[in-house]
């Protein structure tokens, strides 16, 4: 993609309302824009970064045997009256009427809805287990609205749900799901943990989320460096009293730096984070009251068991950019970055600059690697500071002096190291 040809608005400026740096960037560089308190658009750099999120998404979920689908945002009320939710939760869900009176509400989750399908088509134990998930918008009526894409009311969510016939499918398809987590986080190139958390209003018998250090989140994650223990910071538990007490013992405060460890009783420390996905053992929540029940080999009726997985793209885009940046700007893992590489001719207007930078151009593409080229005719400062700005991980500069030597300038975007190599050895260098 040719610069000129692409909607890139930098900024020069950190507009005044940003404060996480990932919020800060990515107006700064082009990628989103706001349109009202939690709504962004993302512009076509975002987009680009979120289908590549996706695309690892989606082979993860393939993967492990998930199938993809998609269902509907607006919902009935009557899945949500039918597990109780209607009225549990408050101010959060979005509720409308439709032209006839119906109560409905934009699907904050898919839970009722992936529970609904299941119950009319899933009705013996040959059909299990099954697992479906989607990538679909969710919608939720945010209080406070901030940090960017961290925390919106519109939003893009991963979901998926499994069904099994016993605790055992449970456990392992809760399994599969968080090893294939762990992939997907890996590729990425995000820094996180797997704790212990609160099912919440999701309900059910156990959950994990997994939560990405930055200073920029709103979660708390207590961590023992010596045994590997991980919790929330709601969920974590203060070791108990000696065995002199006969006191029952019971969580009564939060877990703070410095606390023993209940497994192992070493220290704990508290790292801010930020969700970036979570798992939960959902069991019979939802099938028992929206009667999904399948029939087993002997013939009796029985509760699907469930499972609930959730992963958030645009909280995994936030927490690229949170753990992987610099005082210029953003630094892409290469995985998820909008391109491989951008070519930098200092000097547009000079033949040969011109000529090497379009034989580059076709040739990196031709490659497989996708490529930006800014051909725009500005200083050379401003294309590296928009360059350094956008983060994409390999810049290719194309300067007079080192032409004249039969020479072009490949550059790390992280580790700023420069190597200078011949126009046809860009290639090589790459790979290398």
């Amino acid at each position: 993609m040719r610069f000129t040809n692409m909607f890139i608005p930098t900024l020069r400026e950190t507009p005044s309302d940003a404060e996480a740096v990932s919020h800060k960037l990515m107006l700064r560089a082009g990628y989103v824009r706001q349109l009202a308190a939690g709504l962004y658009m993302y512009l076509p750099l975002g987009w680009r970064v979120m289908a590549k999120i996706n695309a690892i998404l989606k082979e993860e979920m393939d993967a492990i045997g998930a199938q993809e689908i998609s269902l509907p945002v607006l919902h009935p009320a009557e899945l949500w009256q039918q597990t109780g939710r209607w009225d549990e939760i408050k101010e959060e869900m979005f509720r409308l009427k439709d032209r006839g009176g119906r109560d409905m509400c934009l699907g904050m989750t898919h839970e009722e809805v992936m529970t609904y399908l299941a119950s009319r088509e899933i009705r013996s134990y040959r059909q299990l287990p099954q697992s479906w998930y989607q990538i679909q918008t969710k919608l939720r009526d945010e209080a406070r609205p901030k940090s960017g894409i961290l925390r919106t009311r519109e939003f893009i969510m991963k979901d998926s749900y499994s069904f099994d016939a016993d605790e055992a499918g449970l456990d392992k398809s809760y399994e599969l799901h968080a090893k294939a987590y762990h992939r997907i986080f890996q590729r990425c190139g995000l820094e996180f943990y797997q704790v212990q958390s609160d099912p919440g209003m999701m309900g059910g018998k156990g959950a994990h989320e997994f939560m990405a250090p930055s200073p920029a989140g709103e979660d708390e994650a207590v961590l023992c460096v010596s045994c590997g223990y991980a919790a929330n910071v709601e969920l974590a538990g203060s070791i108990s009293p000696g065995e002199r007490f006969k006191a029952e013992p019971h969580d009564i405060h939060a877990a703070k730096t410095g606390d023993g460890c209940p497994k192992c009783g070493a220290a704990l420390k508290i790292e801010r984070c930020i969700e970036i996905g979570n798992i939960f053992k959902l069991g019979t929540k939802y099938s028992l009251p929206m009667k999904a029940f399948y029939l087993t080999e002997d013939g009796s009726e029985r509760p699907l068991i469930m499972g609930s997985y959730g992963i958030g793209p645009a909280r995994i885009a936030a927490a690229a950019i949170e753990q992987s940046h610099d005082g210029d700007g953003m630094i892409w893992p290469a995985s998820i970055a909008p391109f491989d590489a951008e070519i930098i001719p200092l000097n547009i207007k000079d033949e040969n600059t011109a000529k090497t930078a379009e034989a580059l151009y076709n040739a990196l593409n031709e490659a497989g690697i996708e490529t930006l080229m800014d051909d725009r005719d500005e200083r050379a400062g401003v294309k590296f500071k928009d360059a350094d700005l956008i983060g994409i991980p390999k810049q290719v500069i194309i300067g007079e002096r080192n032409l004249k030597e039969g020479l072009v300038e490949v550059k790390d975007r992280r580790t700023k190291e420069a190597l200078k190599v011949k126009p046809d050895e860009v290639l090589k260098a790459f790979k290398s």
